[in-house]
């Protein structure tokens, strides 16, 4: 159960994750809270994959991924902020939007259901970093990724630096929480908020790319599989910081990889492919556990009016 094989899968596992939950931290900072990850994701995995048997490049798959997730978002950013619509409602209505979408264009473009494989589609290539790949363990984990597993986790640290010690990130912050105060102090909240729904969209492109393209070189029908609501809990759990969004990930990516290991000595398929959303349904509960426990004590601190 327990070997070097075991990390290579958790860190596969958890970057589709890690980039949808890093777009949806992004949101949630500027005062939006995205459950469209799920369908996010799927449109970045089916146009990845499109773009690359259509282009046979790997890298504009990714591009084509990423560009596609991004105007899919355009929705929850138009319906949210210009129209004043309830950002869950919308997400909701997404996540099936997406999914009928690839279902309708995986048999118009390429006249096939279920599951659409093809030598035509190029995956990401991995690229060894030397030495360190060599590390007992960890070392073809970490240091045996493709670009956007790489990438992946860069943009955690880049997340941690913009977001809470640059000025861009202080006025993202005050849009999410004072709208009100940051426009009377310059700062354009609807720019702000179209901002961060768009990359939290791009991200989500790229976490399809590696999904389709880097962890399997195909597209099947849901293939997201609740890896976007997943993301939204981490996001929860992590309380929007992206270190802590780092840390979710990776518990669900270990309990996505555990479920995949559990398979091979016998343990019914049913009961693994419910390992990862049993985690989440445990994670989540904690937090709203924490967050109770938390406004209980916030609440025996405020004073009591004579």
């Amino acid at each position: 159960m327990f070997d070097a094989a075991l990390i290579d899968s958790i860190v596969r596992a958890l970057i589709p994750i890690l980039f949808a939950a890093l777009g949806g931290l992004i949101c949630d900072k500027a005062g939006i809270f995205n459950i469209a990850l799920e369908g996010q994701l799927l449109i970045g995995c089916f146009f990845a994959v499109a773009t690359s048997y259509y282009t046979g490049s790997a890298l504009l798959g990714a591009l084509g991924g990423m560009f596609a997730a991004g105007i899919f978002t355009l929705i929850l950013a138009y319906g949210s902020v210009n129209r004043g619509a309830e950002p869950i409602v919308i997400g909701v209505a997404m996540n099936i939007l997406a999914t009928g979408v690839t279902s309708f264009l995986l048999v118009g473009l390429f006249h096939t259901s279920g599951t659409f494989v093809d030598p035509q589609i190029v995956g990401l290539k991995t690229y060894s970093i030397p030495l360190l790949s060599d590390i007992p363990w960890i070392g073809k984990a970490l240091f045996s990724q493709t670009v956007l597993g790489y990438l992946a986790f860069v943009l955690v640290f880049v997340a941690w630096i913009v977001i809470f010690r640059t000025p861009l990130g202080l006025r993202l912050r005050g849009v999410g929480e004072k709208p009100l105060a940051a426009q009377t102090l310059g700062v354009n909240p609807v720019s702000y908020k179209y901002a961060a729904v768009i990359i939290s969209g791009l991200l989500c492109g790229l976490g399809g790319a590696q999904l389709a393209l880097g962890n399997v070189v195909q597209f099947s029908e849901e293939m997201s599989a609740g890896r976007g609501w997943i993301a939204v809990v981490a996001v929860m759990l992590a309380r929007s910081h992206p270190i802590g969004v780092l840390g979710a990930a990776a518990l669900f990516g270990t309990a996505e990889a555990l479920g995949f290991r559990a398979q091979g000595i016998g343990i019914p398929t049913q009961v693994t492919d419910a390992a990862p959303y049993v985690v989440t349904l445990l994670a989540l509960l904690l937090t709203t556990v924490n967050f109770v426990k938390k406004k209980k004590e916030e609440t025996k601190r405020e004073p009591i009016d004579a």
